[in-house]
């Protein structure tokens, strides 16, 4: 049996530094990949198409939602965002590990679908260092950074349907969490059960010929 694909879901209110995170994890797991969201939300100076985001109009993406060619989709901040099934497929039937980078809302509907997935929500130290780190971006409108501060309360709010907290005060140090998050669920016994079998089979094996492993 080849290796099994795993899915990790990140999911933050804006600021709490869930890209950064995700950039390092990446650094960390390079035979991890990005999954690439869709979003009508226009493109910020940093980033590029079809590496951060698929950039698409609002009628591509309504032609994509009618087609049901996303396991995920939601509107964010007046924009909408969605994950195709595409991308996870491929990383399943591949043996690799995923990186999603989604809202709460999209995190439980890929759930529903693909419940062995792991969810990760990154806490802000608190609210005041929020809306600094929203401030701090100046990509924000004054509206559209109010929009963002009350949307973190509930968002936040969400926290129980996740598997993971990581509360990012210190880069380096969440950093560290979500990678130990990582080794942690590769550990897991459903997903290392195939090398214990196989050892036993190797043991087996080894009294059938005559060499008991417990013998001496």
């Amino acid at each position: 049996m080849g290796p099994i694909g795993q899915l990790f879901i990140v999911c933050s209110p804006s600021g709490a530094g869930k890209t950064t995170l995700c950039r390092k994890l990446l650094e960390r797991f390079p035979e991890m990949r990005f999954s690439v969201s869709h979003t009508t939300r226009p493109r910020r100076p940093q980033e590029v198409d079809g590496r951060d985001y698929h950039f698409v109009d609002a009628a591509t993406f309504e032609r994509m939602v009618e087609a049901g060619e996303f396991v995920e989709w939601a509107w964010v901040h007046g924009n909408r965002y969605g994950t195709s099934h595409a991308e996870l497929r491929a990383a399943l039937a591949e043996g690799r590990a995923l990186l999603l980078d989604v809202d709460f809302q999209g995190a439980a509907q890929i759930r529903q679908q693909y419940p062995g997935a792991t969810a990760v929500f990154i806490l802000p130290p608190s609210l005041a260092v929020l809306r600094e780190r929203l401030q701090r971006r100046g990509t924000e409108t004054p509206e559209t950074l109010e929009l963002r501060f009350r949307n973190a309360l509930r968002e936040i709010e969400a926290y129980p349907q996740f598997d993971y907290l990581v509360v990012n005060d210190d880069l380096d140090r969440a950093v560290e969490v979500l990678c130990g998050i990582v080794w942690a669920e590769r550990a897991r016994r459903t997903r290392q059960a195939e090398a214990a079998e196989g050892l036993l089979r190797e043991a087996a094996a080894l009294r059938r010929g005559g060499n008991d492993p417990d013998a001496g």
